[in-house]
C-alpha cells in the first residue's frame, strides 16, 4: 500500500472531560490502598501464584480413570472414580449405572455376607438413581436387574425377601427388553435371573442369545459360564470364563471361578494324576488373581483364602495353614478368614491353637487375642512381631448354614477339651437357628453326649467330633 504525507492539523480549542478526570482519582485511590495492603504484608506476591485449594477435574477425566481402573482389576478404586464424577454430574443416569454395575462387582471381592449385603445394597440404591434420572435407557434397568438379583442371593436376606427381590429384577429386565430387545447386556442379566429362579432351559438360551449379540462383552461370557457351571458342563464353563478373561484380563474374581472349576473337577477325578492336574490348574489360576491384586497394590485376601481350602482338599495342611495366615494378615478383622484358618488348625490336630481363631470368629476379640495371633504370623513370616497391632474383631452372625458349622467345629473342639461351659451354649445357639438339619442335629447331640460323660469321668477326649464339609454354593464349584 502507498502511503502518502498527510497533513496534520491541531485544534486550538480546549474541552473539559470531568468523567476521565474522576476515572483516574479513583485509580489512584486504589492504586494507594493496594501499595497499603502490599506495605502491611496483607498482600504478596503469592496471593496471585498460588493455586486454588480445590483444583477442579472435569467428569470426563474421573470417568476415563474409574474405567481404566475397572479394566487394570481395581473395582475400588473404579467406584471411587465415578463417585468423584457423580459429584460433579450428580444428575447423569448412566453414569449411576455404571457405578451400579462396578458395586455389585465389587462384592465378589468382599469375604463375608455383612461386607457383601453392604455394598449391594448401595449398588441398588446406585441402579435406584439411575432408572430414576434415565428411565427411558435400557442399560438402567437392566443394571438394577442385576443389582436386585445379586443382593437377593445374599445369606443376610430373608427367604421371602429374596422371591421379592428376585420379582423385582425380572420385572426390571422384562422392561429393559422392552426398551431394547437385544441388547447383550440385558439379555445376560436376564439369563442370570432366571438361572437364580431355577428356570434353566430359559436361562440357557437367554445366556446363549446375549453372548450371540455381545460376543465381545466380558458380562455375556461370564453369565453363560455360570449357566453352563450350573448344568455340570465344568469344562465348557471354564471355556467361557476363560473368554471372559481375554475380554477383562485384570479381574480377579473371573480367575476364581475358573480355579473354583478345576477344583471341582479335582474332587471328581477318578485317577490320581487327574486329580493332581485340576488341583495344580486350579492353584495356577487362584495365584494369578493373587498376582493382579499384588501387582496393583491390592491387599485382597481372597485369592489366598482359595489356595488354603484348595490345600486342604489335598490333604497338605502346613500349606494350607500358610496361605490362610497370608490372608488374615492382609485382612485382620474378618472373621470369616479366623474360622477358615481354625478349621484348617483342627485338621492338621492343632486344637488348643485353633481355640484363639475359633474365638474371634465365633464370639469375637479384642486387640489382645487377635494381636496374639497376628504376633504368631508375623514370626512365621519373618517380619518385626514388636510392631504388630492387634484389632477387634466382630463376631460372624450365625445367619447360614456355613457359619453353623464353624459354630460347631468350635464347640467340638470345646468339647473334645472339657470345655464345656463353652460349648454347650454354643450348641444351644446352632439348635436354636439349624436344628432342624439331620446333620447339624446329629453333631449337637453327640457333643452333648461327649460333655456328659467327661462330666462323670474327667478324662479328655483325643479327637473333636468329625465334622461333614461344610455346604457352600451347592454342589457345585465354590469358594
Amino acid at each position: 500500500m502507498e502511503i502518502r504525507d498527510v497533513p496534520l492539523t491541531f485544534s486550538s480549542q480546549k474541552r473539559s472531560r470531568p468523567k476521565y478526570v474522576l476515572a483516574y482519582l479513583l485509580l489512584i485511590a486504589a492504586a494507594l490502598a493496594f501499595a497499603r495492603q502490599v506495605f502491611a504484608g496483607q498482600v504478596t506476591l503469592e496471593t496471585f501464584i498460588r493455586p486454588t485449594p480445590t483444583p477442579t477435574r472435569a467428569p470426563r477425566s474421573w470417568i476415563a480413570e474409574a474405567r481404566a481402573l475397572f479394566e487394570a482389576g481395581d473395582l475400588e478404586g473404579a467406584a471411587e472414580a465415578y463417585r468423584q464424577a457423580l459429584a460433579i454430574r450428580p444428575q447423569d443416569g448412566l453414569l449411576w449405572a455404571e457405578l451400579a454395575r462396578v458395586l455389585v462387582y465389587s462384592s465378589a471381592l468382599m469375604t463375608n455376607d455383612t461386607e457383601q449385603h453392604a455394598r449391594l445394597q448401595e449398588a441398588v440404591a446406585a441402579a435406584d438413581r439411575a432408572v430414576e434420572l434415565a428411565p427411558d435407557a435400557a442399560v438402567t434397568h437392566a443394571v438394577r436387574a442385576f443389582a436386585l438379583d445379586w443382593l437377593a442371593l445374599n445369606p443376610l436376606v430373608p427367604p421371602d425377601q429374596q422371591d421379592a427381590l428376585l420379582a423385582q429384577a425380572e420385572n426390571e429386565a422384562a422392561i429393559a427388553l422392552r426398551l431394547e430387545r437385544n441388547d447383550p447386556l440385558t439379555l445376560a442379566f436376564y439369563a442370570e435371573i432366571l438361572l437364580d429362579q431355577q428356570n434353566i432351559v430359559q436361562a440357557y438360551e437367554y445366556a446363549a442369545k446375549a453372548v450371540e449379540e455381545g460376543p465381545d462383552l466380558m458380562d455375556t461370557h461370564r453369565v453363560y459360564a455360570l449357566v453352563l457351571e450350573s448344568n455340570g458342563r465344568y469344562v465348557s464353563a471354564i471355556e467361557e470364563y476363560l473368554a471372559a478373561i481375554q475380554r477383562a484380563p485384570n479381574l480377579t474374581f473371573l480367575y476364581l471361578r475358573v480355579g473354583f472349576n478345576y477344583r471341582f473337577l479335582a474332587s471328581k477325578a477318578q485317577s490320581k494324576a487327574a486329580r493332581d492336574q485340576y488341583y495344580n490348574l486350579a492353584l495356577e489360576y487362584f495365584d494369578k488373581a493373587a498376582s493382579i491384586n499384588q501387582r496393583l497394590g491390592i491387599p485382597d485376601p481372597v485369592p489366598y483364602i482359595a489356595i488354603s481350602k484348595t490345600y486342604v482338599q489335598q490333604g497338605e495342611f502346613y500349606a494350607a495353614a500358610r496361605n490362610a495366615e497370608k490372608a488374615l494378615w492382609l485382612d485382620p478383622t474378618d472373621p470369616a478368614t479366623y474360622a477358615q484358618l481354625a478349621v484348617i488348625y483342627v485338621k492338621a490336630r492343632n486344637y488348643e491353637g485353633s481355640l484363639p481363631a475359633f474365638q474371634c470368629a465365633v464370639k469375637g476379640c479384642g486387640p489382645e487375642v487377635s494381636g496374639e495371633i497376628l504376633r504368631e504370623i508375623a514370626k512365621k513370616f519373618g517380619l518385626d512381631e514388636d510392631a504388630v497391632q492387634g484389632v477387634t474383631v466382630d463376631p460372624l452372625p450365625l445367619t447360614n448354614i456355613t457359619v453353623a458349622y464353624y459354630y460347631l467345629q468350635y464347640a467340638s473342639v470345646l468339647a473334645a477339651l472339657n470345655i464345656c461351659d463353652q460349648a454347650l451354649p454354643l450348641l444351644d445357639q446352632v439348635e436354636s437357628a439349624f436344628g432342624a438339619d439331620p446333620n447339624v442335629r446329629g453333631i449337637i447331640v453327640e457333643n452333648r453326649n461327649i460333655c456328659r460323660i467327661l462330666q462323670a469321668t474327667p478324662t479328655p477326649v483325643p479327637t473333636p467330633t468329625p465334622m461333614p464339609t461344610a455346604p457352600v454354593g451347592g454342589t457345585g464349584p465354590g469358594p
